[in-house]
């Protein structure tokens, strides 16, 4: 059997299902004889190897290894949480107890308790997430040299290095419940990453690139990842700041996806129980132009996001969330749902794979048709008004003329407000992002501010 084989085989030792279901078991059965009403545990084993280089140097290898065991008991309408990370017979029940423990002073809140019985995933079904790579420490090393390498030799502009990194990681969950719910799901997770310096006139510049998979086949190679990386810095060398105006705002695929982090947060149970959302109450109403569809997609095969089911061990389905720009439903867990007096979306833990509906434009069709406006590759800080939907972040990118990159640009904020920016959306690009887990294209935005100069 080959040293691959063998660590393979470690792999699958080290997920066994096995010893996961039996800490989760004994963990419920010892907190009903410690007279809980209802209880449910979690518990998780993980591993992976993280390389660094630097300049041709190996800077850093870590070889990581964590296992967790969270459970939480309910007495009525109290709770208590406890968590440990030895699975021992005496160890989970230590944890059991000091969870009962707790719940004891805890305050009576009638939207505790586990999930709906008949919400729960019935049958959960293996979604193609696990795909364990065990390089040796060598060959990860070789990889993340390669990447460097291909970006500092692209161009001699390219004078130094942040350092080039491959990260692989796989790990199983097990989540059970008093109500008898037993489910288990497996992930694997590869990377390569890159960064480096650019210096032109002076002007010295920084950007980075990465690629993400569940296989590590999936992978852009490592020479691409190089060459991204030194492509994406140089476009920026001679970055320069604009006047103050108000221009079509284009977002960048990777950065796009930060506009749908601030509408999930504003739809997300926790902000609208507490009012402190800038959507409150805006359920069966526009808040995107006609064309924008935003939904859930938890079943794909392989993808980031994907999960059968959610934390509290609730069904997953596909869903709108916004169809013909009317939001149709928000996200929520089986608590926040309570305390809204709605049902849980299954979105304990968060939402599943994420997806815009694409438009037919490339970044470059988009480009093209604008006559003076900003690409965004870059954000920096976090000016969020999560009541009011007041944005302000600080911004770097590129300088469109004429539908063509004209310069770079650097040192400017791009402000506005959240739902005005939802509704001036234009267009939604081709250009999908597949690497997380929300999924959409370049966004084009009309009429935002940029304060320069």
């Amino acid at each position: 059997m080959s040293d691959a084989d063998l660590a393979l085989k470690g792999a699958d030792v080290l997920l066994d299902d096995v010893l996961l279901r039996n800490a989760v078991e004994l963990a419920l059965e010892d907190a009903k004889e410690r007279g809980a009403s209802a209880s449910e545990a979690a518990a998780s084993l993980g591993q992976g190897l993280s390389v660094n280089v630097r300049k041709g140097e190996v800077e850093t290898v870590e070889h990581t290894r964590d296992r967790n065991l969270v459970v939480s008991v309910y007495f009525g309408n109290r709770t208590g949480s406890a968590s440990t990370s030895d699975y021992s017979p005496k160890a989970v029940r230590e944890t059991v107890l000091a969870a009962c423990s707790i719940a004891k002073f805890t305050e009576e809140d009638a939207c505790n308790g586990l999930a709906d019985p008949d919400r729960l995933c019935k049958e959960p079904i293996d979604l193609d997430l696990y795909h364990p790579w065990t390089p040796s420490m060598d060959e990860a090393l070789d990889l993340a040299l390669c990447c460097e390498e291909k970006a500092l030799s692209l161009d001699k502009r390219i004078v130094n290095s942040e350092g080039a990194s491959v990260d692989t990681h796989y790990g199983g969950e097990v989540y059970g419940n008093s109500l008898g719910f037993m489910g288990s799901i497996r992930k694997s997770r590869q990377g390569i990453s890159c960064s480096v310096i650019g210096s032109e006139g002076g002007s010295m510049q920084r950007d980075y690139w990465y690629s993400s998979a569940r296989r590590f086949t999936d992978l852009d190679t490592p020479a691409e990842v190089g060459e991204k990386t030194a492509q994406r810095t140089l476009r920026r060398l001679g970055a320069r700041r604009v006047p103050t105006c108000r221009v079509p705002v284009l977002y960048e695929a990777p950065i796009a996806s930060s506009l749908l982090g601030h509408f999930i947060s504003a739809i997300s149970g926790g902000a609208l129980y507490r009012k402190a959302s800038f959507l409150l109450d805006n359920l069966g109403k526009q808040v995107f132009p006609d064309f924008v569809r935003i939904h859930e997609q938890p079943l794909l095969m392989g993808a980031m996001g994907s999960a059968a089911f959610d934390s509290e061990g609730v069904a997953t389905a596909g869903r709108d969330i916004v169809s013909a720009g009317v939001l149709q439903g928000y996200v929520l867990g089986s608590y926040s749902a309570r305390r809204l007096g709605m049902q849980t979306t299954g979105n304990a833990g968060g939402v599943h794979n994420l997806t815009v509906e694409p438009g037919s434009q490339s970044l470059e069709e988009m480009i093209k048709g604008i006559e003076r406006g900003f690409l965004v590759t870059e954000l920096i800080g976090f000016g969020i008004n999560s009541v009011t939907g007041d944005y302000s972040r600080g911004a770097a990118g590129l300088w469109i003329e004429n539908g063509e990159v004209a310069y770079p640009v650097e040192e400017v904020t791009v402000a506005g407000n959240l739902k005005d920016i939802f509704m001036n959306i234009v267009a939604v690009g081709n250009d999908v992002d597949t690497r997380r887990s929300t999924r959409c294209g370049s966004i084009l935005v009309e009429n935002l501010t940029i304060a320069g100069e």
